[in-house]
């Protein structure tokens, strides 16, 4: 029998419609029966690829005893994560108060008359053990105090309520000054260069404010390159990258970066492919790094596209090792028993994939190996076709003639396939706004480095898809199912996206059929087979072949428009900065949230306000730039108490005290565009005065036009380093 959830079109949600527990969807109907009948809410929020979730469902939620009393005592609300972050965030919060940590699953209890949670925690096993108690025995103490202990409940509730509204209004601004951007710059340096004795993750936000540090001339700038170089190593050469295949894993369980969670998250590859770029550009040319990123993007486009061009959401860590299996194991697909690497290839091949790679009898994983790369320098021809080989083993096919592979969209799907090689993780095949805008930035920035054409259609592919099919009722929406647009847009689904397309409107100044030197670099690793090289290229293409756009201004036309809407809806005119979710769609919510806070991905506002920034450099509306002074000011208490918490605000910090508007030359902006200038747009210009070739100009005032090339690099390179560190 199946509950309420066998209707929905979430993945993780579907995958607990046959839990004996009685889950209802997040809505007005399951939080009014709650009220009405006087029951706890136990709001119980994941993703489909968290790997303690699975567990979570298979064992707790799955038991029917534990059921019977959660549907007698409870009102189980079931919300994704990736579908509703708005709910998330506030609820993380409220956790992270109460235990001091978070996570997921999220599992936490609220109050029904006001959505006030009273008490909360992460993975519950069914019976004590990990120092956890029995999810039964929890349960009949939570309601026992829900009943019993009002007096300390309401307390209790009150000082949750408390915090939540004192972290959503904030207060106290602080001068936006040089000061402040030193200090956000310091402090976050050592988020990146201290010692971590446990998981490493990638946490670009970070790295990428550092790396934007390495250009200031100070005490700093050496060691915040050296930094930034080393995090790029880690994680181009560490386990979390799949080297066989492509991709970066979520991040790794340990300190030396060699065995990953092993889910590939669509955020995760877009920001890295992005900040590995930075890297070359900023003159960190490792071999590696182009590998790295040919790779993910011939990943993204084998087996994480879309016919209709987006990206995939994510796909899981587990897979079934045969179809048989009951449970999936985790990172079964990936890793490589000794055995195994010896019937596969030759003796002459395996010692030389010793030599590259950390492969041993023993294995680094459970008995098995992780590739983990063992220097920087690019690999030969004969170890490459010994990866080609284990690829053969993984898919059944060579990637020469492996262009797409179609997913499995969810475990029935994975143990019937017909799959040619080993059975694959479950995909998520959601179209996520918000990542595949990051997805796009990483790719645009790529294909400005590059000069890689495959890189550009695939990041306009997937933006004509958003634009094309993310409006209903004038209004833009966050994800597609199965081609319907399914939940309003949030504040990251219009931050991210504009800043996607004011990176492709950047990228487009390239002179597409010209490939930089370092081009072939990325074509050799990247192949023929993402079938792109031969195809009749068109820059403004829609999926279908049509065109777009009939003008230049195609992308920044697009992201003024989106950014009308946001203003319009997301906007806090009282506080300044953006909230979470629209003015229309927050009713059901404790709290009305501003995000600052970095995690995984940028905080909404720290993009947003870079957005601003760009957008008035780019249109001479100087109202953008008073709308980023004004969300600034918002947060600037937090950035000063807090630097460590909000990298994203600093660069938003970095992009306005130090905004750089470059008008020049086509073949000019062409040889710029490649360098690291990381606060700096580029306009075509329409008219130069006689004898000069382009203009700067900082912030509010320009420049004498530059009469040499030499002299307008300088000054650009002036005007990006305008304070001293």
């Amino acid at each position: 029998m199946t509950n309420r959830l066998a209707q929905s079109q979430s993945l993780y949600l579907y995958k607990h419609a046959e839990n004996p527990i009685d889950w209802w969807p997040w809505c007005d109907e399951a939080l009014e029966t709650a009220k009405t009948e006087d029951k706890p809410i136990f709001l119980s929020i994941g993703y489909s690829s968290c790997h303690w979730c699975t567990v979570m469902e298979g064992e707790a939620f799955s038991n029917e005893a534990i059921a019977h009393y959660m549907n007698t005592n409870f009102l189980p609300i079931k919300v994704d994560r990736e579908e509703r972050p708005d709910i998330d965030s506030i609820y993380m919060q409220a956790l992270q108060m109460m235990t001091g940590q978070g996570g997921w699953p999220l599992n936490i209890f609220l109050s029904p008359d006001d959505l006030v949670p009273f008490y909360g925690g992460t993975y519950f096993p069914v019976e004590p053990r990990y120092g956890r108690p029995g999810f039964l025995q929890l349960l009949q103490s939570i309601r026992r105090f829900y009943d019993l202990e009002k007096g300390r409940l309401q307390a209790f509730k009150e000082e949750i309520m408390g915090y939540l509204q004192q972290a959503a209004v904030l207060s106290g601004a602080q001068e936006l000054s040089d000061d402040l951007l030193r200090l956000g710059l310091e402090k976050n340096t050592t988020v990146i260069t201290s010692v971590n004795p446990g998981p490493s993750f990638p946490m670009i936000p970070y790295s990428s404010l550092v790396l934007r540090s390495t250009r200031f001339d100070s005490t700093t700038a050496e060691q915040a390159q050296q930094a930034c170089t080393q995090q790029g190593l880690d994680l181009a050469m560490g386990g979390i990258y799949d080297h066989v295949a492509g991709g970066f894993h979520r991040y790794t369980v340990d300190a030396t970066w060699t065995v990953p969670h092993f889910e590939k998250m669509l955020y995760d590859n877009g920001q890295l492919v992005e900040y590995l770029a930075d890297l070359w550009s900023a003159g960190i040319q490792k071999p590696v790094f182009a590998r790295a990123i040919a790779g993910t993007c011939q990943w993204l486009k084998r087996e994480m596209t879309s016919p209709q061009g987006f990206f995939y959401a994510a796909q899981d860590a587990d897979n079934f090792t045969n179809p048989t299996a009951t449970e999936p194991e985790e990172g079964e697909f990936y890793v490589w028993d000794y055995s195994q690497l010896e019937q596969h290839l030759t003796p002459s091949e395996l010692t030389e994939l010793q030599e590259e790679f950390t492969v041993t009898v023993e294995g680094n994983f459970e008995g098995y190996n992780v590739l983990q790369r063992r220097n920087s320098k690019e690999l030969s021809d004969s170890i490459e076709a010994a990866l080609a080989k284990l690829f053969a083993v993984r898919y059944g096919s060579s990637p020469e003639t492996l262009a797409t592979f179609s997913p499995a969209r969810n475990n029935q799907e994975a143990k019937t396939g017909n799959w040619p090689g080993r059975i694959p993780p479950v995909t998520d095949t959601k179209m996520i706004v918000a990542w595949n805008s990051l997805m796009i930035s990483g790719l645009a920035k790529a294909y400005t480095i590059f000069s890689e054409p495959a890189y550009w259609q695939l990041a306009t592919n997937a933006a004509n898809f958003i634009l094309e099919h993310q409006w209903l009722g004038e209004r833009f929406y966050r994800l597609n199912y199965e081609g319907k647009p399914s939940v309003l847009a949030q504040s990251e689904d219009y931050a991210l996206f504009i800043k996607a397309l004011l990176d492709l409107y950047q990228s487009q100044k390239l002179d597409v059929g010209v490939f930089a030197q370092h081009g072939a670099l990325a074509a050799k690793h990247l192949g023929d087979n993402l079938s792109m090289k031969s195809e009749l290229y068109n820059p403004n293409a829609s999926p279908s072949g049509s065109s777009t756009t009939n003008s230049n201004n195609f992308w920044l036309e697009q992201a003024i428009k989106i950014q009308e809407e946001f203003d319009e809806f997301l906007w806090s005119v009282e506080l300044g900065g953006y909230y979470n979710s629209a003015s229309d769609s927050s009713d059901d919510l404790l709290v009305r949230e501003r995000s600052y806070v970095d995690n995984a991905t940028p905080s909404a506002n720290g993009v947003a306000i870079a957005n601003l920034v760009r957008l008035a450099l780019l249109t001479e509306d100087l109202q953008y730039l008073d709308r980023a002074e004004q969300a600034l000011q918002a947060f600037s208490s937090i950035m000063n108490q807090s630097p460590q918490a909000c990298p994203s605000l600093f660069t938003a910090l970095d992009w306005y005290r130090n905004s750089t508007l470059v008008s020049s030359t086509a073949d000019q902006i062409t040889a710029l565009i490649t360098q690291y200038f990381p606060t700096s747009v580029f306009t075509l210009a329409t008219k130069l005065p006689e004898n000069t070739v382009g203009l700067v100009c900082q912030g509010l005032n320009c420049k004498p036009p530059a009469r040499t090339t030499e002299q307008l690099l300088a000054q650009v390179k002036q005007s990006q380093t305008r304070i001293s560190t």
